[in-house]
């Protein structure tokens, strides 16, 4: 079954960037940001989570410091 939906002219715009190729559809589009979503498990998430605060105090190295540490 096909439908329509209404979305803004942003939303459409951005739709078109994300195409993969020229000719692909907006349904493929979509499909490929749900599966997206849906790969997301609830590891991936507190894993995600667990980053994030990681980041927030202070516990991670610029890649410019990694570098300048590994002799690039």
């Amino acid at each position: 079954m096909v439908t329509t939906i209404q979305i803004k002219e942003d939303t459409k715009s951005t739709l078109t960037q994300m195409k993969l190729f020229e000719r692909e559809t907006y349904n493929d589009v979509l499909e490929r940001l749900i599966e997206d979503v849906h790969e997301l498990n609830d590891e991936t998430k507190k894993e995600i989570e667990s980053a994030i605060n990681e980041i927030k105090s202070g516990k991670y190295i610029t890649h410019e410091k990694l570098a300048e540490e590994m002799g690039f």
